[in-house]
């Protein structure tokens, strides 16, 4: 089980990192937008990364290469609420293929996904932080090595669990 506390620490079995979380905290998400981290243990679906960023990864979990025309659909409005999306895209979206490397790797978590609530919370991921470990928009940010490190340690089965 990998544990995210408020105080801004992941631990993996001997490993500890230090990450971001949402600038509004970690608690019981209210709705899209509202920059929470969700409390709550979640599974660790798939792993998307930039192949032209990142040449090695050692996991269990499946992987997915982002290309130029990904996104991720935050609009509560649209029928692809929650999900990958290809642009370009009517709704909005967060874009995957990005210039500032926050989304050269991720993980997605299954929060919101089955069933997926509209306006619910949307791309809740397990990302690269910035430079300064900035506050997320709710998701969780390790630095690139340790995401590498933590993907390469974990089972298909592993939690996270946000508390």
């Amino acid at each position: 089980m990998i544990i995210v506390k408020k105080n801004e620490s992941l631990k993996y079995k001997n490993f500890k990192f230090r990450c971001s979380i949402g600038k509004a905290g970690i608690k019981k998400k209210l709705r899209e937008g509202d920059n929470i981290t969700p409390r709550g243990t979640f599974k660790l679906l798939t792993v998307f990364y930039r192949e032209d960023k990142i040449k090695k990864i050692k996991t269990k979990l499946n992987k997915i290469k982002i290309k130029k025309n990904f996104g991720w659909c935050d609009d509560p409005k649209s029928k692809f609420y929650n999900k990958l999306i290809r642009l370009p895209f009517e709704g909005s979206y967060e874009k995957l293929y990005r210039t500032d490397s926050i989304y050269d790797l991720l993980i997605v978590l299954n929060y919101n996904t089955d069933p997926i609530i509209k306006n619910k919370g949307s791309a809740i991921f397990v990302h690269i932080a910035k430079k300064k470990f900035n506050k997320t928009a709710g998701c969780i940010a390790l630095t690139k090595k340790d995401l590498l490190i933590l993907l390469a340690n974990i089972k298909k089965n592993t939690r996270i669990k946000i508390q």
